[in-house]
């Protein structure tokens, strides 16, 4: 049986990921908040975000803008999707979120 769970991303019950995406208590926190649909999501987006901000993975600056991205992706203020949402190719029409829920990078510091 899948790991079920009250996604606050996409705000339904759906199948969670299959073990914690990190160690750690922020791992565990997406592990019982965050759905398998919405952590897919997420890699689309962390995609757009590195190659938008040209972010270095094998540096620490960049890894914590990262971090502070998926943060405010999956849990920010803004992050859950709008009422009625349903992605892309799976009814409704055109479906997606708009661009300004969590469709677009959220603005990332500058490296000095």
């Amino acid at each position: 049986m899948a790991h079920m769970v009250d996604c606050v991303k996409l705000g339904r019950r759906l199948p969670g990921l299959e073990k914690p995406p990190m160690p750690g208590e922020f791992g565990k926190r997406i592990y019982d908040n965050i759905s398998q649909q919405a952590w897919d999501m997420w890699q689309e987006q962390s995609r757009l975000i590195i190659n938008h901000y040209g972010l270095n993975l094998g540096d620490p600056d960049s890894r914590q803008v990262l971090r502070q991205q998926m943060e405010e992706f999956l849990f920010g203020e803004d992050a859950r999707m709008p009422e009625g949402w349903v992605p892309e190719g799976q009814g409704g029409k055109g479906g997606g979120a708009p661009a300004s829920k969590g469709g677009a990078p959220a603005a990332a510091p500058r490296k000095k």
